[in-house]
């Protein structure tokens, strides 16, 4: 099949699930869904096969980081029984990581992605963070001004507030950044590119400009 029709079979399978989002259909293409997922578990291990370029994820194996494609369906209106993407995160404790994890996913239709960041932090958690900001918010605009970050990621993605969150001015000289409940860098990534042979090396790029976000986002959690 090669390389770019291994990868177009999980983009061909992936695109016909969302219009086919049942288990009798699922069923009947189960091997079409065994073929798709072995070709994403082959990009996944070819990352951590060279991660250590980016980070050291201390050994975590291949399915430790996929997630499932069933959907959790307990509290979703959403009764359908499959996710209509394939994903991994990339981190020491696999997809059970926290800040500093790298996420990979595969979506037909230009939804693909490489992000990394706090997407639904706690109370607590964002607290850290913005007791951190507001000591010395210049390294992290300094990350977030770098050259890589802005090239790949724009400016950090994600929810803010309307007003000044509790504690602090509305005139904060960095009350931009202290209203933000959400940080996130997001890369998306074409079609085109998950069939592209350099895909492996591009994302290591990606991630490459990700990590000072991720480790200021780790040290401001491990404040006291």
């Amino acid at each position: 099949m090669g390389l770019k029709g291994e990868r177009q079979s999980i983009l061909d399978f992936l695109g016909e699930l969302k219009s086919n989002n049942s288990r009798e259909w699922f069923n009947e293409n189960r091997s079409r869904y065994d073929g798709a997922r072995a070709s994403f578990l082959s990009i996944v291990g070819e990352l951590l096969g060279r991660f250590e370029e980016v980070d050291d994820l201390g050994g975590i194996g291949i399915k430790d980081c996929v997630f499932r494609i069933n959907r959790d369906l307990r509290f979703s209106k959403d009764k359908s029984p499959y996710k209509t993407a394939m994903s991994a995160l990339l981190g020491r404790d696999g997809r059970k990581s926290g800040a500093r994890s790298y996420y990979f996913h595969v979506e037909p239709a230009g939804l693909s992605m490489l992000a990394g960041g706090l997407y639904d932090p706690s109370s607590a958690e964002l607290g850290r963070i913005r007791s951190a900001l507001d000591e010395d918010a210049l390294s992290f605009k300094k990350i977030i001004r770098h050259p890589s970050f802005v090239r790949y990621f724009g400016t950090p993605s994600g929810e803010s507030l309307k007003t000044a969150p509790q504690g602090y001015a509305q005139d904060h000289p960095d009350i931009a950044l202290l209203r933000m409940k959400q940080f996130v860098a997001v890369h998306t990534l074409s079609d085109e590119d998950i069939l592209s042979k350099d895909l492996v090396e591009e994302a290591l790029k990606v991630f490459k400009a990700m990590k000072p976000f991720l480790a200021y986002l780790e040290s401001a959690l491990a404040r006291d």
